[in-house]
C-alpha cells in the first residue's frame, strides 16, 4: 500500500494545507486511511438509519452511541490504534448490515450505505474514500467544515451519554447531517445553511452536556487548585470525561493513592461534588502538548480518558492507560458499556508500586467562573463596567498546540490593560491563567469557565450581559474574541457562537486549511471572521487602548 494519506482537519495540519506523509499529530499514514474508512462507513450508516426513520421505524439508542463514538475516536491525538480503529468499522459494518436488512427502500442509497467490506479490502476502501475524494473545492471545504463540527458535538454528545443523558434530536440530527455529506444533490448554499445548523445543534448539544454535568456534579463554584504534589503514589487522569473522574476517585478511597488532574480535566476541581474526596489532590502540569516532558516527571499511571494523546516516550509509555474514545497502539485499554463500571484495579494496582509525583511547580490558581458563578457576581461585574472599572472583556477561548507563534496569547494577555477581564475556557487557558494579572475590585481579570465545551457558559454570559444592559444584538457589548483552536471541538465552539449572532471573531494562530477561498470569503462577508496579525495591531482593530 503506497505511504499515503490526506489529512488537514486540525490547526497543526503540515504547511497549513495538508498531512500527506504522516501526521503532525504524530498519525501514521495507515492510521489516517482507517479513520476515513470509520468516518465513511459511519456516513452510511447515518444515511441507512435516517432513511429508516424516515419509514418510521426505531433506531435504537446503541445505534446512535455508536455513531458518536466513532466520531470522537476520529478526533485529532484520540486513538492511534490501528486495529482498535478496524474493530470499530467492522463493528459499524456488521450494525449496518442489520439496520439494511429491515430497510424496504433501498433505492438510490448512497455507496457508503451499500458497501460491506472484508477486512482485508479495507485499506484498498480506505484510499478512495478519504477527504480529497470530493473534486469540487468548496463542495468539499464544507462537507469537512460540517463533518468536523458534527466530530467535535458528537464528542460532547458523548460525555453527555456517559452520565445517561440522552438527546435524540442531537442525535438525528448529527445522522442526518453526515448523511446530507454524501448527497451530491447538495448545492453549495445547501451546505452553507447545514453548516449553521450544526451550530444551532452544537448549542444544544453543549446545553445538554452542561445539564448533565452540573446535575450530577453541581454547578462550578471559585476554587483554589493546588500545583503542588503530595507524598503518596499519585494517578494523573487527563482528558475530559468527569465520570471516568468519578469512577476512578470512588475507586481509590483508602488505597493511600491520590488523583491528579492535567491539562483539561482541571475544571473537575471546580465542581463541588469532587471536594467531598480527600484524595483528589491538585493539578498536574500545563496544556496536552508539554506531556513528553511533564508525564516522565509524574512517575505513577495516567489515564487518557478522550483525546490529547502525543505519542508517549518510552519512559513513561508502560505506565499509558486508555479509556472511551481514545488508544495508543502498545499502551493499556480500560472499557465498559453506558451505565457499567468501569474496572480500574489494574491502573491502581500498578500505581501502589510507584513512586510519588516529582514536583514541577508550585502554587495555586483559581477557577470556577461558569455561567452561574459569575451570574451570582452578576450585580457586581455590572457595577464595574457601569464604573469603567471594567472597560473591556476579551474571550480567549479554545485550544493551546505546539506552534511557537502561540506565544502570541500570552503576550496579549501580558499586554492587555488592567480594565480588561479575559473569559476563557479549554486549554488554551494555560498561555496565561498562570500569570500574575491580578483582579478589579475583587473580580479577576482572568475568569476561567471550565473545559473547552464551557464555552458554552461564555456564551450565556454575553447573553446575560445583553439581557442586563438591555441591548438588542450581543455584538454591542464591550467584548471581544479572540479564539485559538485546535482541533474538532474548537470547530464546533465556532459554529455555535456564529449560531448565536456573535460576529468579529478572530481565529488563530492560523485560519483552518480547511476552509476553501471562496468559503472563507462567506464566514468573512457574513460573520467578521478573521485571523490574528500581531497583538499592537490586534488591539487596534479590538478597539483596545493599551
Amino acid at each position: 500500500m503506497e505511504n499515503k494519506m490526506f489529512c488537514y482537519q486540525c490547526q497543526e495540519t503540515a504547511g497549513c494545507k495538508g498531512c500527506t506523509q504522516a501526521g503532525v499529530c504524530g498519525k501514521k499514514p495507515e492510521v489516517a486511511r482507517m479513520q476515513d474508512l470509520l468516518v465513511y462507513v459511519t456516513k452510511g450508516l447515518s444515511c441507512v438509519a435516517v432513511r429508516l426513520r424516515e419509514e418510521g421505524k426505531e433506531v435504537s439508542e446503541e445505534v446512535n452511541h455508536l455513531v458518536t463514538v466513532n466520531l470522537f475516536t476520529t478526533i485529532t491525538n484520540a486513538n492511534f490504534d490501528l486495529d482498535a480503529i478496524a474493530a470499530k468499522v467492522t463493528e459499524t459494518l456488521t450494525v449496518k448490515r442489520d439496520l439494511l436488512a429491515q430497510l424496504e427502500n433501498k433505492d438510490n442509497l448512497p455507496e457508503a450505505a451499500a458497501w460491506d467490506g472484508e477486512r482485508s479490502s479495507y485499506e484498498g476502501q480506505a484510499v478512495l474514500v478519504g477527504v480529497l475524494a470530493t473534486k469540487d473545492e468548496d463542495v468539499r471545504s464544507l462537507r469537512e467544515l460540517i463533518t468536523y463540527g458534527l466530530k467535535g458535538l458528537a464528542a460532547y454528545t458523548k460525555h453527555a451519554n456517559a452520565l445517561l443523558k440522552e438527546d435524540g434530536e442531537v442525535d438525528h440530527f448529527i445522522q442526518r447531517a453526515l448523511a446530507a455529506t454524501l448527497d451530491d444533490t447538495k448545492s453549495v448554499d445547501d451546505l452553507v445553511a447545514l453548516t449553521l445548523e450544526t451550530g444551532r445543534y452544537g448549542v444544544q448539544g453543549m446545553a445538554d452536556l452542561d445539564a448533565a454535568n452540573t446535575s450530577a456534579y453541581g454547578n462550578p463554584e471559585i476554587t483554589q487548585v493546588d500545583l503542588g504534589v503530595r507524598e503518596n503514589p499519585g494517578i494523573l487522569v487527563s482528558g475530559h470525561d468527569l465520570k471516568d473522574l468519578e469512577m476512578l476517585l470512588e475507586q481509590t478511597k483508602g488505597t493511600g493513592i491520590d488523583i491528579y488532574t492535567h491539562s483539561e480535566m482541571l475544571p473537575a476541581h471546580y465542581y463541588p461534588f469532587f471536594k467531598k474526596y480527600e484524595h483528589f489532590a491538585g493539578n498536574y502540569g500545563n496544556a496536552w502538548w508539554k506531556q513528553k516532558e511533564e508525564f516522565k516527571h509524574f512517575n505513577g499511571p495516567i489515564l487518557m480518558t478522550t483525546n490529547c494523546i502525543v505519542p508517549p516516550d518510552e519512559s513513561y509509555k508502560d505506565r499509558l492507560w486508555t479509556t472511551g474514545a481514545a488508544g495508543y497502539p502498545g499502551c493499556r485499554h480500560i472499557d465498559a458499556a453506558y451505565g457499567e463500571i468501569k474496572d480500574f484495579s489494574a491502573l491502581i494496582e500498578q500505581a501502589k508500586t510507584c513512586p510519588s509525583p516529582e514536583e514541577i511547580e508550585q502554587g495555586v490558581i483559581v477557577g470556577g467562573f461558569a455561567h452561574e458563578q459569575v451570574f451570582a457576581l452578576a450585580d457586581k461585574v455590572v457595577d464595574a463596567v457601569k464604573s469603567g472599572a471594567i472597560r473591556k472583556f476579551v474571550v480567549m477561548a479554545g485550544c493551546d498546540g505546539r506552534q511557537k507563534s502561540r506565544s502570541y496569547y500570552t503576550e496579549f494577555a501580558e499586554k492587555l490593560p488592567k480594565d480588561t477581564v479575559i473569559l476563557t475556557a479549554g486549554c488554551a487557558k494555560y498561555r496565561y491563567n498562570k500569570l500574575n494579572l491580578g483582579d478589579i475590585g475583587g473580580i479577576p481579570r482572568v475568569l476561567d469557565a471550565g473545559q473547552c465545551n464551557d464555552s458554552y457558559s461564555l456564551a450565556l454570559i454575553a447573553l446575560k450581559l445583553k439581557e442586563v444592559f438591555g441591548l438588542e444584538d450581543v455584538n454591542d457589548l464591550p467584548i471581544a474574541y479572540n479564539i485559538a483552536w485546535y482541533e474538532q471541538k474548537a470547530v464546533i465552539v465556532l459554529l455555535a457562537l456564529l449560531s448565536l449572532g456573535v460576529k468579529n471573531i478572530h481565529l488563530g494562530p492560523t485560519l483552518p486549511a480547511f476552509l476553501s477561498p471562496n468559503v472563507a470569503d462567506v464566514l468573512v462577508r457574513n460573520f467578521g471572521i478573521a485571523g490574528i496579525t500581531n497583538v499592537e495591531d490586534d488591539f487596534e482593530i479590538f478597539g483596545i487602548e493599551a
